[in-house]
């Protein structure tokens, strides 16, 4: 399965849904090595497992993730923990240091744009590298957290006072009910949500760059997509599409932790989840702005 995350899509982790190639489950010796439904398998008993290369150099077929080397959900948390650690501290920090008043603001927020930037092209950057890169990860983290912190902070104080603290809360109601709801079977990860969440996702992306477009050429709000009732509209559409990219990104955290993945992919997983909670809290911050501001 292709996740709806780019740091995900060069994978195919899956278990058990027959999604993607991968039709076996992964037994307690290690992954699923059958090739049944596989087009792509042939005679190679290791192609449904994307880690199972790496296995063959030591002689012998892939062991349980518990092994030296391999990613455990301990090592996911700690490198998200980490990650996330990054991504509030240097949030907090401009916050503090970056100041919104009149006399600052234009040269704040120009700051905060251009550290977005970066961490935008960092982002792309890490998604189609090979391998996890934990500095490249951590810059991206702390340059997302400028220019959250900052504009945090405006939306704070000239547009809804605490937005910054209930989009926060926000974003983690809606991961702890997605973990449960993911971990209770509630939420059945399969083809069919794969592709409606990819196409739901697509089209508001679409949506979004078209009303932005008309913004910048035609001024005001651009067709009113993020604002006013439709924003309202829009944004509670936002955030349920990250509430299903992180449902994706668990079901990938827990295929790669099943098949083996290396430990250095903890990284990869840690950088997903920071994208997609990113994704939670902005869209949680402008439906704040505009359930409590003027818009």
């Amino acid at each position: 399965m292709r996740s709806s995350n780019p740091v995900f899509s060069r994978r195919g982790f899956s278990r058990d849904n027959g999604y993607a190639g991968f039709n076996a489950q992964p037994q307690a010796g290690g992954p699923a090595v059958g090739t049944q439904g596989n087009p792509y398998a042939g005679n190679n008993p290791y192609a449904q497992n994307p880690y199972a290369q790496q296995d063959l150099q030591y002689g012998a077929p892939p062991q349980a993730p518990a092994t030296t080397g391999r990613m455990t959900m301990d090592d996911v948390v700690m490198r998200t923990a980490t990650t996330l650690g990054v991504l509030v501290l240097t949030a907090a920090l401009a916050w503090a240091l970056l100041p919104v008043d009149t006399a600052n603001i234009n040269k704040s927020y120009g700051i905060a744009i251009g550290a977005g930037l970066i961490a935008m092209v960092l982002g792309f950057v890490q998604a189609f590298k090979r391998k996890a890169s934990p500095p490249l990860i951590l810059a991206y983290a702390a340059l997302e957290g400028v220019f959250l912190g900052v504009l945090s902070s405006i939306v704070d104080n000239y547009i809804a006072s605490g937005a910054a603290m209930q989009a926060v809360l926000g974003t983690m109601a809606v991961f702890v009910a997605v973990l449960v709801a993911y971990k209770a079977g509630w939420i059945r990860v399969n083809r069919r949500f794969y592709g409606f969440v990819m196409a739901a996702a697509m089209g508001f992306i679409l949506l979004m760059a078209v009303n932005l477009l008309f913004a910048v050429f035609g001024g005001g709000d651009g067709l009113g997509f993020r604002s006013g009732g439709l924003g309202i509209v829009f944004g509670i559409i936002g955030v349920l599409l990250g509430a299903c990219f992180l449902a994706l990104d668990f079901k990938q955290v827990e295929d790669g932790i099943a098949y083996g993945a290396p430990r250095e992919e903890a990284w990869l997983a840690a950088f997903g989840l920071t994208m997609t909670l990113v994704w939670i809290y902005l869209e949680f911050l402008r439906l704040i702005a505009i359930l409590q501001g003027n818009d």
